[in-house]
């Protein structure tokens, strides 16, 4: 008999026998026994930690005094009309509360209030944008749809 033929027949003698139950303990649900096998997460917050670090983020474009100036007189146009609470979509940089830098964002709704001395655009919808983040403004009433 060669060595295959051995190791073949190793386990004869109990292959046959019935499986073991413990008395003593109850049997494992078979979702926890997979558990035993998933792998080890050894550097738990790793992974979005590295997340985090690749996610981008873009810088804040300084506007020119000819983009300010713009920006300004459709400022004045959304003051003479707030009573008809104006549509527009306001285009502002949201800095990022994690990093440096952030996210252009681009909203639509009606304006609320100009709040010059809290210095922010109040949308009727409670958003609150920094006059100092603006960017740019489209709508109707500035002659653009």
């Amino acid at each position: 008999m060669n060595q295959h033929d051995a190791d073949s027949h190793r386990y004869d003698d109990i292959i046959h026998l019935p499986h073991h139950v413990s008395t003593a303990h109850p049997p494992m649900p078979a979702a926890d026994r997979a558990a035993q096998f998933s792998p080890f997460a050894a550097l738990t917050g790793h992974e979005a930690a590295i997340r985090e670090t690749a996610r981008l983020t873009d810088e804040r474009a300084e506007l020119d005094e000819n983009a300010k100036a713009v920006l300004d007189e459709k400022l004045r146009m959304i003051q003479e009309m707030l009573p008809a609470r104006p549509e527009i979509t306001v285009t502002y940089f949201q800095p990022d509360a994690k990093k440096s830098g952030g996210a252009y964002v681009s909203v639509t709704g009606r304006v609320k209030k100009l709040d010059l001395y809290g210095q922010c655009l109040l949308m009727e919808d409670g958003l609150r944008i920094p006059l100092g983040e603006l960017y740019d403004m489209d709508g109707r009433i500035f002659g653009i749809k």
